[in-house]
């Protein structure tokens, strides 16, 4: 009990000082992501020793059920912030971010660790897939703080946040490919890739959340429309519907990661309009509650020792995937995608591409699933250097972003 005392004082603290300080936070260098998981570490074995997940049972499958939650509820903050008609309206867009540079990015990003660690290919393709995901939740701090409102353009912010919420799902098939293909026989593993992977635990999910999401909207009418429904229960019906999606496509056996942004854009085409502005901020709120123990957590468990044994060729796989894996891709698409009206935007877009809690997710899953751990200490290692990169250039690349606009006589933020 007393190391749950001690967790939930951190957490409190740490939300408390984030809310208080979040302006200041959005135009520094340290992000919150970031902060927790440094104060994570200083709280672990490897620092004061005040929290000790080890004695908690399996650390991994802690992080990964918290991870898989905390995506949830970011991915339905997402779907609600975005405009009902965005996904409809730029399908061409998102078809080429997740049709195109997705798998490019797991490609590249595979490619990179066969050629630099010297592994097998379906080893290295396991260390694709877990970091080829735009993160949701770190790609949040970026899009959705001050500094970002009044100095990016709304259609950069809208395609990112829309990307991050679809290709968190869509990482999955990428990442059950290699498992599939050292498990199983070749053809065995892609009849079980195309007819169970795609066609259930993509298509189920994404059909579940769909029906539920539609039916909660549904539902949320015909209570207000007989005065049922006091407003601030308004948020408590839109979690409650992120934590059936997430246990229900559990129980039958499909994606619920994509289920939930299924659910929630479905959800947002039913009701969104004068609910949307104060559900934002709520859900924001929210987020950043459940942001701060997933990198705690991480900070807890972190693996030096194995980061260590990874040397050299472990700091040049982070620092060329961060500079490799995303910006190619989105230089060459850039023609298909409106939202990117200026090469500026556009190197902006191809720079943040952030690595985070999905990774952080998938590495856990994989582990668990195959036994192998280096798509644990690669794919960990690659989330921190991440955190440090891009929570380093966020503000100032927006600022600069924001100048430049005003110089061209434009109003940076529209």
């Amino acid at each position: 009990m007393e190391q749950l005392d001690i967790a939930l004082a951190v957490v409190g603290g740490l939300v408390l000082a984030v809310g208080l300080l979040s302006r200041p936070l959005d135009r520094s260098w340290l992000s919150a992501p970031l902060f927790a998981f440094l104060l994570g570490v200083a709280l672990g074995p490897h620092g004061l020793s005040a929290l000790d997940p080890m004695a908690w049972g399996d650390g991994k499958r802690l992080l990964e059920e918290t991870a898989r939650l905390t995506l949830g509820i970011s991915l339905m903050g997402i779907a609600l912030r975005l405009p009902p008609s965005y996904p409809f309206v730029h399908w061409r867009s998102l078809l080429m971010l997740l049709g195109i540079a997705m798998p490019a990015m797991f490609l590249i990003s595979s490619l990179l660790t066969h050629w630099i660690m010297g592994l097998p290919l379906l080893i290295a393709l396991l260390v694709g897939g877990t970091i080829c995901a735009t993160d949701p939740v770190v790609a949040s701090a970026i899009v959705t703080g001050g500094v970002a409102k009044e100095n990016l353009p709304e259609g950069y912010r809208h395609l990112l946040s829309s990307e991050s919420g679809a290709n968190d799902g869509l990482a999955y098939p990428l990442v059950l490919l290699p498992i599939l293909l050292l498990s199983l026989p070749a053809s065995d593993a892609w009849l079980d890739w195309f007819g169970k992977v795609w066609l259930w635990e993509i298509g189920g999910a994404v059909l579940i959340g769909i029906a539920l999401g539609w039916a909660t909207g549904r539902a949320l009418q015909w209570s207000e429309e007989r005065g049922f429904l006091d407003q601030p229960s308004f948020l408590s019906i839109t979690l409650a519907l992120t934590v059936l999606v997430l246990g229900l496509g559990e129980l039958l056996g499909t994606n619920s990661i994509l289920g939930v942004f299924a659910a929630g854009l479905a959800f947002d085409q039913e009701v969104g309009g004068k609910d949307r502005s104060e559900e934002d901020n709520v859900q924001e709120a929210v987020n950043i509650l459940l942001t701060m123990p997933i990198f705690i957590l991480f900070g807890l468990i972190a693996p030096w020792a194995e980061w260590w044994a990874l040397g050299l060729e472990g700091l040049l796989l982070a620092m060329l995937v961060l500079l490799l894996r995303r910006l190619p891709v989105i230089l060459l698409l850039r023609p298909w995608l409106p939202a990117l009206r200026d090469w500026p935007i556009t190197l902006i877009m191809g720079w943040f591409g952030p690595i985070g809690v999905s990774a952080l997710y998938y590495a856990t899953l994989v582990s668990s699933r195959t036994g192998y751990d280096l798509a644990w200490t690669a794919g960990t290692l690659i989330v921190v250097a991440s955190m440090i990169a891009h929570g380093i250039t966020a503000a100032p690349f927006a600022y600069r972003y924001g100048r430049w606009q005003r110089k061209q006589g434009k109003e940076p933020g529209h």
